[in-house]
């Protein structure tokens, strides 16, 4: 399993369904962004933190690092950059 690569932070909003995430794109490995027609993508994952930290904030984001093993990538999908 790989090491995870940590990109920001979250704090859910107060009264609402919404969790407000700040990231930092210097932390974001070049070779985790994808080009798919001319845009540029990452793929993140956002997780709940047990406790708040001592900020308050509420949830932690991170690179999504999963790669599927090559016998499992022989069904490709044109319109799917990831």
């Amino acid at each position: 399993m790989s090491e995870k690569i940590y990109v920001g932070n979250g704090k859910k909003a107060k009264d609402y369904d919404i969790v407000n995430v700040s990231l930092c794109l210097s932390d974001i490995p070049k070779e985790h962004i994808n080009e798919f027609q001319g845009k540029k993508y990452i793929k993140l994952s956002v997780a709940k933190r047990r406790e708040p930290d001592n900020y308050g904030r509420t949830h932690s984001v991170s690179v999504d690092v999963y790669k599927p093993a090559p016998e499992q990538s022989n069904e490709s999908n044109e319109s799917d950059p990831f």
